[in-house]
This record gives C-alpha cells, structure tokens and sequence, in this order.
C-alpha cells in the first residue's frame, strides 16, 4: 500500500486526498512506498526515459502517458587526474531545460489520476516550468507563484505553457507562503516539490541513471546544489533503495553546495545541529534558485548528508561567476544556479575516485552573469 505520512509526527493520508501537508504539524509528507529490485540487464530494451525504472517508482495510472522523454541524460568528463575525476551529469537538457522535469513528470501523473480543479505551484522559475509543460501534457488547469523579479525568460516559458503566473511581492518565501494559503482552498493540487514527495521519487531517478551509465556501482562522491533540498533527498532515496537491494555495496558520500550568501543549511551542518534555528537572512545571490533562507525539510537534509559521510560547501559570488563562464567556454552554457557545484569542487582538493556533479539549468534561461 502506498500513503502519505508525516516523518516528524507519523499522521498518514491517503494519496487520494488533496492534503499538501500534514494536518497536524503542517511539515511536508513522505511516501510510504516499498518498490522492487531495478534488474540493470533488462534496462537496455525499456522505454528511453524515467519510467524505465518502473520498479522503484510509485504506482501511477497515467505515468508514461505524461513523459516528455525526461531522464537518460549525458554523463561528460570534465577533469582527470591521478588522485581523481570529475564528470558533469546534464541535466539542462531536460525538455524544459531543468532536472526538475524528473520530479513534474511524476506531479502531472499523480494529479491527473486525482482530477482536480486546477493545479498549483510556486517557484523561482525552474520548477513552474516544469509544472507548467506536464502540467499542459496531462490536460490540467496551472496557475504558478513566482517571486516579482523572476526571469521574463523563464515567466515566457511557463507562460507558452498554458499556464497563469502569479507575481508575489517579495522574495521566494513570500511566494511560498502566498501559495500555501491558495493550496488550502477546495479542489486545488498543490504540485509542491518541497511538500509533495513523489517530486523526491522522480529526482532519485538521477542516481538510478548514474548506476545504469556506470555498469551498476555509483561514483564515489555525488555533489548536488541545495535549496530546498530535493535532488539530494531524491539522490539519498535512491541510495537507499539500491542498498537495500544489494545492487551496490557502498554508499557515494551527499556533498551538498550552497552559495555563501544564502547558506542555512552550511551553518547548521557545520554547527552540528540537527535542524535550523532560524531562518536565514536572504541576500542577494546570483545562485537564486537555491537561495531559500528556511527550507521546510532541513533536517532530512542534514540527515542524508550525514548519513553518508558527506558535508557541506559554500560557494562566494565570484566563484559562480567565474564557474559559469569557465564552463561555457568548456562548451555548457549553464544558468547561474546550476554551476555552484562545479565552482565548488573547483576550490576545494580533489577528492578520490570519480566526483559527479549535476549541471541542472541552462543558461539559455538566463544569460551569463557578466
């Protein structure tokens, strides 16, 4: 069986239910879902996309019929030496030109079997044009909060979806909480990739592809850019499940990046707490998709990067700079947000064996920071 259920006060819902959150102490579901075994022999003759994972996702009656041919994207080498190598997995190349794809797929199917009035989403822009594209694949009504100041590139992407956009006065949790208080009102989805968790079954499909590209073990570390923390709990799910199924024998350490102005998660990890105090203050960042001063599951973060040996990196303004631009004339134009990892594993001693990092927007959206 598969339901929702609170990781702090344990309360379940049925995924039938329209509940964005739990009822009791209004923190973001999990998903009680046990899948099976992903037989890595068979994999080369599936569908060419996420769901070739059939296995380890959760059951959706209209799953294959939203994709957009998401997933299986390239794995390139960037740097090798004698101590270690690192390889950039590109996920800008997504059909909307962001992994968040991996986790709207996985919305837009569980909302159309649901069939609600319209669906909604918040977002710096990445993850409303995800929502907005399968949202449009599925048939459903969008509407997409987004911060005043957003991209008007990214606002004329979810646009040509179909989709409305709401304009919030304020920074990304002021846009947040003016979903919210919508999401409350009757027959409305809130396609939530903070709350909802079947987001967080869609990113772990990065780690199942890097498994299927290596021949079934995993680099040893995997570097990922953290928000709200949805790609590296994703990532930590995946981990998890091909543990418990024996098909790796070690766990990759999480190194998490966070740029240096918007860094909550960094100094509560460095700090050795176990969750945040107070939110941080939100200044400034060229890295605006992953500046969240409070992001609703940092204890899970804290915990996954933990549970793996893992840490914590920050990265200042002029190394993201310097990184976009570096990578662009390596041949990947990448949006600001989506080259923090690659600036900080740049500054930091290599570290043994194969380091992955994601480059997970493109620069197309953006432009290059001058």
């Amino acid at each position: 069986m598969t339901f929702y259920e609170c990781p702090d006060c344990r309360t379940q819902s049925p995924v039938s239910a329209l509940a964005w959150c739990c009822p009791k102490c209004r923190g973001p579901w999990d998903l009680a879902f046990t899948g099976g075994p992903v037989p890595l022999a068979s994999l080369g003759s599936r569908v060419n996309s996420l769901w070739r994972y059939a296995e380890a996702l959760p059951p959706l009656p209209h799953g294959p019929e939203v994709s957009l041919g998401e997933g299986r994207t390239p794995l390139v080498p960037l740097t090798a030496s004698a101590t270690g190598s690192v390889s950039a997995k590109l996920d800008f190349l997504m059909p909307t030109l962001s992994f968040k794809d991996r986790g709207a797929v996985m919305l837009a199917a569980h909302a159309r079997a649901l069939g609600p009035r319209t669906v909604l989403a918040d977002s710096s822009g990445n993850a409303g044009t995800a929502i907005a594209a399968y949202g449009a694949r599925a048939g459903l009504d969008c509407v997409v909060y987004v911060p005043e100041g957003t991209s008007p590139k990214k606002l004329e992407q979810i646009r040509a979806h179909g989709a409305r956009t709401v304009e919030v006065p304020g920074d990304r949790e002021a846009t947040a909480r003016a979903a919210r208080e919508a999401a409350d009102e009757p027959g409305v989805f809130y396609a939530s990739h903070v709350h909802n968790p079947y987001f967080l079954h869609g990113t772990k499909t990065y780690v199942y592809e890097l498994w299927e590209e290596l021949g079934g073990r995993l680099p040893e570390t995997i570097v990922v850019p953290v928000g709200n923390g949805t790609l590296l709990l994703g990532a930590a799910l995946a981990i998890e499940e091909l543990c418990g199924h024996g098909l790796i024998g070690t766990r990759p350490a999480l190194v998490a990046v966070q740029a240096e102005a918007v860094s909550p998660l960094a100094e509560a990890f460095h700090a050795g707490a176990d969750d945040l105090t107070e939110p941080a203050v939100a200044r400034p960042t060229l890295a605006e998709g992953i500046a969240i001063p409070a992001p609703p599951r940092a204890r899970q973060i804290l915990r996954a990067v933990r549970a793996t040996g893992g840490t914590f990196l920050t990265v200042p303004e002029d190394e993201i700079r310097a990184a976009q631009h570096d990578l662009a004339r390596r041949g990947l134009f990448v949006e600001a947000t989506g080259v923090a990892c690659w600036a900080a594993v740049n500054a930091t001693p290599p570290r043994p064996g194969l380091t992955v990092v994601p480059l997970c927007g493109a620069g197309a959206k953006t432009g290059l920071v001058p």
